[in-house]
């Protein structure tokens, strides 16, 4: 066998990243949570946590999805969370999930993950349009 076929085999038999699982999953999810799963993939640095994974993602051999009530119950009770960290959680749920969240969290957020937020913001009003950067 050719080390190109090997390299196919190994490919093919590997399992598809979890963004990309999640993705697709998404896709067949209302534009909330789409926009929340984009966010959190984005910001990378939650989602690559085992704890959140272990609260947030159901992963079966068929199936992967954000199992948003069970995380929403308990992510501030089982996780340490930094405030940033709590801020963004807070609001990409709000975004899967639309309700009254305090909008004082996002003074918390930083730079980039406040730049993450108000593009799943935009998404979740439906426009693809906005550009969501720095000012020149």
């Amino acid at each position: 066998m050719s080390d190109v076929s090997v390299t196919m085999a190994a490919a093919a038999a590997e399992p598809p990243l979890l963004s990309d699982s999640l993705t697709k999953w998404a896709q067949d999810r209302d534009i909330g949570e789409r926009a929340a799963v984009d966010a959190l993939i984005e910001e990378g640095d939650i989602l690559a946590r085992g704890d959140v994974r272990d609260l947030l993602i159901v992963e079966s051999e068929t199936v992967v999805f954000c199992d948003w009530p069970r995380f929403e119950a308990h992510y501030r009770c089982a996780l340490v969370l930094d405030e940033g960290e709590d801020a963004f959680l807070t609001l990409v749920l709000a975004t899967a999930f639309p309700r009254l969240v305090p909008l004082w969290k996002v003074e918390v957020l930083g730079d980039r993950r406040l730049g993450i937020v108000l593009r799943a913001l935009a998404c979740l009003a439906g426009s693809g349009t906005i550009v969501v950067g720095s000012r020149s």
